[in-house]
């Protein structure tokens, strides 16, 4: 198969889909690899280590005229829609309850539209879990930086200092993301608060945290009463595939602490704040009643060559197993790959996708 990596364009991302190493396994199998030039250079991999593993280099419109598979990170922006061929395959973050202009063009194009945070193994979500667990971690970090008061926060140390409490610290979900952000936030000696729909992960955090991280039920009383404690308030809900559930209302934002900082990690699949919208790593906060957004909609990409080989480990096993079949038997004989499977033949494919873009569908 001929496997097309373009240069990732959307801003400030310089993660890569396929590292050199991936590039020699896929050549050694005697795919054709194809890479834009300069794709791999945020992450750390020159042109020439990708020339040297088996690739081909070259420009962006030949790529995407060639190639039968693109694979990338990040969904495609604007600027690459008219790039893609009727019939190709795309496999990557898509993200798609969030974006129905995407939707459209998939559809349109008959793209087979494989989206990394929707495959399921074995009950997990093994590429959607890497970059999650860096987001996670990265959260009471950007909340921290966030919090001095030159950048409009409270002034408030996360870790607190002697006979000074810390921060407190509330996080929306004990997913991967919640369970990296308590890690860290914990770790750095903040107060930290958990709230989740289901209680048996709750009795996990108490059995390993010892009693010393506080837990509640993801209930209406306990999300308000927590969140107007909150001196950081982590968004971590991801229901797969589907547009997250709005649980902080714009009511509620405005009776939090002036200074306070809200990281949104939910963001890609619409956040779980009402005040949430989609920002950047050049632009990556905004104030909403005195309350502090982060919401950058890439998070790892800060971090690209922990992120690219974070998730290139897992990804690579799944390129292969799709370029070894070819996309017409993955369709309908793998059945961990249909799970990732979001759009094909003009249609929407995945459940949650079709309800979230249900009115576009009518």
């Amino acid at each position: 198969m001929i496997i097309g990596i373009p240069r990732e364009i959307k801003e400030h991302e310089y993660r890569v889909a396929i590292t050199p190493f991936g590039v020699r396994e896929l050549a050694k199998e005697g795919h054709r690899v194809i890479v834009e030039k300069a794709a791999g250079l945020g992450s750390g991999f020159s042109d020439e280590e990708y020339l040297l593993a088996g690739a081909e280099l070259t420009d962006r419109g030949s790529l995407f005229g060639n190639s039968e598979l693109i694979v990338k990170v990040k969904e495609p922006v604007p600027g690459e829609y008219d790039l893609f061929r009727d019939g190709q395959a795309l496999f990557t973050f898509l993200h798609l309850a969030s974006n129905p202009e995407l939707v459209k063009i998939l559809l349109r194009k008959n793209i087979s539209a494989f989206a990394y945070e929707t495959l399921e193994a074995n009950g997990c979500l093994p590429l959607l879990t890497p970059m999650s667990e860096i987001a996670g971690r990265m959260a009471p970090v950007v909340a921290a930086y966030y919090l001095q008061k030159i950048h409009g926060g409270l002034g408030l140390l996360l870790t607190g200092a002697e006979d000074v409490p810390p921060a407190q610290v509330v996080i929306l979900g004990a997913g991967v993301v919640g369970m990296n952000a308590l890690k860290v936030a914990y770790g750095m000696g903040a107060k930290v608060v958990v709230l989740n729909r289901g209680v048996e992960k709750l009795k996990r955090i108490d059995e390993l945290y010892k009693g010393m991280v506080k837990t509640a039920p993801a209930e209406k009383e306990h999300i308000e009463a927590e969140t107007l404690r909150a001196d950081v308030l982590i968004g971590a809900v991801y229901i797969t595939g589907a547009k997250t559930p709005k649980l902080i209302s714009r009511a509620l934002v405005s009776r939090m602490k002036k200074g306070s900082v809200i990281v949104d990690v939910s963001v890609d699949q619409g956040g779980c704040i009402e005040t949430t919208r989609p920002a950047t790593h050049s632009s990556p906060v905004y104030t909403v009643d005195g309350i502090i957004h982060y919401t950058v909609a890439n998070m790892p990409g800060a971090y690209p060559r922990t992120s690219t080989l974070a998730l290139t480990n897992k990804t690579l096993e799944y390129v292969e197993i799709l370029v070894s079949s070819g996309i017409e038997k993955a369709v309908k004989e793998n059945e961990t790959l249909k799970t990732a499977l979001n759009t094909y033949n003009g249609k929407i494919t995945h459940k949650a996708v079709a309800e979230a873009m249900s009115a576009l569908i009518d």
